[in-house]
């Protein structure tokens, strides 16, 4: 049994949901969300409440109950307030910048690591954080993961990118005798 799935989800206000053939369409304040789901779980939408049941008892169903309910809670979140990440870019010469729709970064390469920014995105650069904001939790999170996979923080200066509240264990180095 998920936990997850069993719960009831709210409709906040000034918030539309509508299930059609599958394809959930949520409609807020701040824009509006897509999604598709598969037959599997039935998805019933009653007096500004939403609930989950598997269709079917396998254990794929079971499986994909309690994801689908964080993914329909993440969709009425995202619509009403912005998800937001923030990375750190750490090192000396290291930067980044916003021009038009790229993020241009010198991260100690001999060249200048430029990442196209998607149109649901709002990214700002302020001298060496990097702010990520938009209503799709999935799509912030991986673009800002591969953001930071350009160059991930290493554990004896600590020089790369990392996020906001991640902690780098840090090493040693060597030693003189």
């Amino acid at each position: 049994m998920s936990r997850i799935g069993k719960q009831q989800l709210e409709i906040p206000a000034k918030t539309e949901v509508n299930l059609v053939e599958g394809l959930m369409t949520v409609k807020g304040p701040l824009g509006e969300l897509k999604k598709a789901f598969q037959s599997e779980i039935t998805i019933d939408i009653k007096d500004n409440l939403i609930s989950l049941t598997p269709a079917v008892d396998t254990l794929f169903a079971k499986a994909l109950w309690g994801t689908y309910a964080s993914h329909i809670s993440n969709m009425l979140q995202g619509v009403n307030k912005p998800y937001e990440k923030k990375l750190v870019v750490e090192g000396v010469g290291f930067k980044a910048e916003v021009k038009g729709d790229k993020l241009v970064m010198n991260l100690g390469f001999s060249h200048q690591v430029e990442i196209t920014i998607p149109q649901d995105l709002k990214v700002s650069a302020e001298k060496n954080t990097i702010t990520v904001s938009g209503i799709d939790k999935e799509l912030v999170g991986q673009w800002t993961a591969m953001v930071r996979a350009k160059k991930k923080p290493e554990p004896y200066k600590g020089k790369g990118i990392r996020y906001s509240d991640e902690v780098v264990r840090r090493k040693q180095g060597k030693k003189n005798v």
